[in-house]
């Protein structure tokens, strides 16, 4: 493992590589980041890298993302297959449905979502900033895309504005159910609740804190308690007990795992590294139309 882990970083040197790994990912994966983080911190550092490649270690549509920011370096994913469903469930047939349907509209657009969707919006947002982003929306009605679950509890947090939803959510974070929540707190009563807000509407309520994966690792460090219940993908409990040792983490369901967050392993990384693949490309029109959504975002 150790001669492995020696391999990546020799290769990286020599590519002038930084690898930029989601919360999600495996523990191992985890440990040899350049930088880790949420989808935010992660499309911000491949704004302003210098590096000439990014090894995304995440699903597709990060590192279409990266791509689209940093049109001129090299973006490399270590398994192509690492998809988002949530992302499948909106096409831009779809959204251009949407918005003829509701003219009036702005689009919002997650980013768990395609180069070409990012193409139709007027601006890209993240769990951990789309109330902020909806806020700013000029227009009174906002046509938010993908996630459903997010998109209403957004619309809790914007009371001003109608916001029309499509049907779209992450099949693992909709696995977390109440009861899930409720046996939890039976087992640990004085932990604290912490679930991510792509989670259905009936289990956000049972909660302490609704937060992207960033917020969360900033409450458990600034927080007093001592225990907490974390409803998100589990790859996130690996460094949320790694950098808070006196504190105790416990899965709200042990079952919210995304199997295409653990695809990318550490083999795959190096060699992604050594073949110089698999190479993200997004068409220059597409490219340059998402371009604009997503740095209206990150301009925020």
């Amino acid at each position: 493992m150790n001669n492995l882990i020696e391999k990546i970083k020799q290769l990286k040197k020599q590519c002038n590589a930084v690898l930029l790994v989601h919360n999600y990912q495996r523990d191992k994966v985890q440990d040899i980041a350049d930088y880790l983080g949420d989808s935010l911190g992660l499309s911000q550092q491949a704004a302003k890298t210098s590096a000439d490649v990014i090894v995304f270690c995440g699903v597709h549509f990060m590192a279409e993302t990266a791509k689209i920011i940093s049109p001129k370096k090299t973006v490399l994913m270590p398994d192509p297959h690492a998809g988002c469903p949530m992302a499948e469930m909106i096409d831009v047939k779809k959204l251009k449905e949407l918005k003829s349907q509701n003219p009036k509209a702005a689009v919002v657009c997650y980013v768990n979502s395609s180069a070409a969707v990012k193409a139709e919006s007027d601006i890209c947002c993240t769990s951990a900033n789309a109330a902020q982003i909806c806020r700013s929306v000029q227009k009174d009605e906002i046509i938010f895309i993908p996630d459903k679950y997010l998109g209403r509890y957004v619309s809790t947090q914007v009371k001003n504005k109608k916001f029309i939803l499509s049907s779209g959510f992450c099949p693992t974070h909709a696995k977390i159910m109440p009861e899930h929540i409720s046996q939890a707190k039976k087992s640990h009563p004085q932990a604290k609740v912490i679930v991510h807000p792509e989670c259905r509407p009936e289990t956000i309520i049972l909660a302490d804190a609704v937060l992207s994966t960033r917020g969360m690792i900033k409450y458990a460090q600034e927080s007093s308690a001592g225990e907490f219940i974390i409803g998100t993908e589990i790859g996130i409990l690996y460094r949320l007990r790694r950098d808070n040792p006196a504190k105790y983490f416990y899965p709200a369901l042990e079952q919210a795992v995304c199997p295409n967050m653990k695809l990318t392993t550490l083999e795959k990384v190096l060699w992604s590294l050594e073949d110089m693949e698999t190479k993200i490309t997004v068409p220059a029109e597409i490219a340059d139309k998402a371009r604009t959504a997503i740095e209206k975002m990150l301009s925020m």
